[in-house]
């Protein structure tokens, strides 16, 4: 942990967190800090990252909420770079290309995608790349958006600089994350649903992501601090993963994958989980209202070149 240095600011990493579980493999990570951005790092991070993503990872992650998910990050898209008029769009990690397709069919952009399983997009007919190298030689862009997919990168501060000089001199960035300096990663710690390690290697915050934009030549303009389903899960099952033998369960059930648990186990997530409901919703409102929810929202545009940060 000594030698560890931030990977925005080159900070120094102080612990934070210890015995973190990935509910998937019950491999144990621990997560530190940067003592000047408050950036969180997952350690030690995987040599080999694949092995921890599998095939139920890439399922239908949203569920009942796939529709509304992508109506949401829609409005995102034109509140914070305006209407799509034929204009290109590069939407990261662009999993089974539902946004992306509402973003060319509904509301007028020309959009490519990248995806490292990108089969279940291309069916949609949509163009997915499957690197960001490839995405450099046939720029520029002008919004590039990463959907839950920033904290997944080895380095953040190189692709959000290699994003810069792909895009267009008034082009726009839209990032959604798990807001760590939120309410949820404070109360919950080590339980909390959205740190998902090894798979989230970085932890966000508003100020880290804030000062990352800044430092690769972008501005925020707006931040949101709330996306609903992401929110409420992060309250109920955060609160069911501290008193439940297994993480996670209520929510693998609910996006329909398989563990299996006994019929009494699976009664007893469900029980819980829909009790959790209604004060899920309270907190999500009241910590959303005071800009500390689960998740940030931020959109920013390119900083022009005599502007400084």
């Amino acid at each position: 942990m000594a030698d560890c240095r931030c990977n925005i600011c080159g900070g120094q990493l102080k612990p934070r967190l210890e015995g973190v579980v990935d509910p998937q493999s019950g491999d144990r990570f621990g997560i530190g800090v940067c003592e000047l951005c408050g950036l969180g790092h997952t350690l030690p991070p995987p040599a080999e990252l694949a092995t921890y993503y599998g095939a139920e990872y890439y399922g239908n992650r949203h569920g009942l909420t796939d529709r509304y998910c992508t109506r949401r990050r829609a409005r995102f898209l034109t509140a914070g770079a305006g209407p799509g008029r034929g204009r290109r769009l590069l939407d990261v990690g662009c999993g089974e290309g539902a946004f992306l397709e509402y973003a060319e069919k509904r509301l007028g952009w020309r959009g490519t995608g990248i995806e490292l399983n990108p089969d279940n997009a291309r069916k949609r007919g949509l163009d997915v790349l499957d690197s960001f190298d490839d995405a450099t030689r046939i720029g520029p862009f002008d919004c590039v958006t990463f959907w839950h997919s920033l904290e997944h990168l080895r380095d953040p501060s190189t692709t959000l600089g290699r994003v810069r000089e792909m895009i267009s001199d008034d082009g726009s960035v839209l990032i959604a994350v798990p807001d760590f300096s939120g309410l949820q990663a404070k109360v919950f710690g080590a339980n909390w649903f959205h740190l998902d390690v090894p798979r989230h290697l970085y932890h966000f915050g508003e100020k880290s992501l804030t000062l990352l934009l800044e430092k690769t030549g972008f501005e925020v303009e707006h931040r949101w601090n709330c996306e609903l389903e992401y929110d409420l899960f992060g309250w109920s099952q955060s609160a069911l993963n501290t008193c439940m033998p297994v993480p996670n369960e209520f929510f693998y059930h609910l996006t329909g994958r398989s563990n299996g648990l006994s019929a009494a186990r699976t009664a007893l997530n469900y029980a819980l989980g829909s009790l959790l409901t209604v004060p899920a919703f309270l907190l999500t409102s009241i910590t959303s209202g005071l800009g500390k929810g689960g998740t940030l929202v931020v959109a920013a545009r390119v900083r022009p070149k005599n502007v400084q940060p």
